[in-house]
């Protein structure tokens, strides 16, 4: 078998005791005769084999039967087909997705336990971010699926990130309601879901030093309220309604504003820049808001252009701010990163509920990859994404041997990943005695 490196990925799973968790959610069981058919975890855990080991669909996770080797060694007969599955992601419903939900914040909260900080955290501080995915579909008969701001057939995935991990999502309908009610020019809400997910995972930044990233599609003064009252720290991209600020910049004294500098734009051009500070109350916001202010100019425009951030009351330069909001920019490709890597881009299902349900499943799946990562990976593998994890770490070749009525298996692994595995499955697999004789492949060539 290819998938060798499945047998840690099972093993970091009984560490975390996922199948004790899986047995106190009812919810994920929804057989009316408990001796028939398939135990809830043997669904779970085909599943997040499968998308830990390359694969991306129902039939993906099938073709898991032709593995005898995997299903020796994890001790199950047979996988269900990719009719049963889908049957099964349908009828667990939202309840089951809830449960999924609870068992994924359990499971970050476990990693950020036993991770050292200094892997998780940036400058002593826990970052978090929130962004909005649309996942687009073709044909109607996706549930759940509506028109999006690019005028295309799509779901909305709102994800929220503490550190490395995707603690929570919601995979749902685009929503009917704009952003800013009072506005003409604003859009349809794509930030719906962010009071939830903060109010339903706080207890994992609370006491700590923390932050939190976003762009503009949360700046409506209902969500700069909520962020508020939730971090200490934030930075929230800010190009819509921009023209009360726009009036107020052009109406700031020279003295309010940094030493001209030049600036690298996006595109590559030079552009005069000055920084400054200043107060406005959007739409929905309590008080007044405090935004970082940034003038610039390209060569041969006679106008000046401006750009935003909104933050919490702070001594520093605005010139920080800005920097410092740039490193969003690192988890909008994390998150593009997991998309990527995952084959998120495809829904497996034309049911709202069953989606819901396998994107839950993806979100363990990718943790448990990252819980690998962060605990018990050296230090100089930290930096790297998950593709790379499953092509270097777990898809490697191994064999099993029955002798004297035990099985023993052999892992075959570059010789520089032997130490770390030796150490890694003794950690997690005490009961299982490791041989001392290590085979070396003969040179090629």
């Amino acid at each position: 078998s290819v998938h060798g490196g499945q047998w840690g990925v099972r093993a970091l799973m009984k560490e975390f005791g996922l199948q004790k968790r899986v047995a106190r959610e009812p919810a994920l069981d929804p057989r009316k005769q408990t001796g028939k058919g398939y135990d809830p975890m043997v669904y779970i855990e085909q599943i997040l084999l499968t998308l830990t080991s390359g694969g991306a669909s129902l039939a993906d996770a099938e073709r898991l039967n032709d593995d005898q080797a995997l299903k020796a060694l994890l001790g199950i007969e047979r996988f269900p087909d990719q009719t049963s599955l889908g049957e099964w992601l349908r009828n667990v419903g939202t309840e089951g997705w809830q449960a999924l939900r609870r068992i994924n914040r359990d499971l970050a909260r476990w990693i950020l336990d036993r991770a050292q900080p200094g892997r998780y955290e940036h400058a002593g501080r826990l970052e978090c971010f929130f962004d909005d995915t649309q996942i687009e579909v073709s044909g109607p008969s996706f549930e759940g699926a509506r028109l999006n701001y690019e005028g295309n057939l799509a779901l909305s995935w709102q994800t929220l990130f503490v550190g490395p991990l995707l603690v929570d999502s919601v995979l749902g309908a685009t929503s009917d309601t704009k952003e800013s009610p009072s506005s003409q020019e604003a859009g349809k809400d794509v930030s719906s879901q962010l009071p939830h997910l903060l109010e339903q995972n706080q207890d994992l930044w609370k006491g700590r030093d923390n932050h939190l990233y976003t762009d503009s599609a949360s700046s409506a003064g209902k969500y700069l309220e909520t962020i508020h009252s939730h971090f200490k720290g934030w930075s929230v991209s800010y190009n819509k309604w921009t023209g009360p600020l726009e009036t107020q910049a052009g109406q700031l004294p020279a003295c309010a504003w940094s030493a001209e500098e030049k600036i690298k734009w996006r595109d590559g051009s030079e552009h005069r820049g000055q920084y400054g500070w200043l107060r406005h109350q959007p739409g929905g916001c309590e008080h007044p808001q405090l935004f970082a202010v940034l003038k610039h100019q390209k060569p041969g425009e006679l106008f000046w252009q401006y750009a935003f951030v909104t933050c919490q009351e702070q001594d520093r330069p605005p010139k920080m701010v800005f920097e410092h909001h740039r490193l969003k920019g690192d988890w909008e490709r994390l998150l593009s990163e997991l998309l990527r890597d995952l084959d998120l881009h495809h829904l497996p299902c034309q049911a709202l509920g069953a989606n819901r349900v396998f994107y839950g499943l993806a979100t363990l799946a990718y943790n448990f990859l990252q819980a690998l990562k962060l605990i018990y990976l050296p230090a100089e593998h930290q930096p790297k994404r998950v593709r790379t994890l499953l092509h270097q770490l777990l898809l490697i070749p191994i064999e099993l041997k029955r002798h004297a009525h035990r099985l023993k298996a052999c892992l075959y692994i570059p010789a520089g990943w032997v130490v770390w595995w030796r150490g890694f499955l003794g950690d997690l697999l005490p009961a299982c005695r490791q041989l001392s004789r290590v085979a070396l492949s003969p040179p090629v060539g």
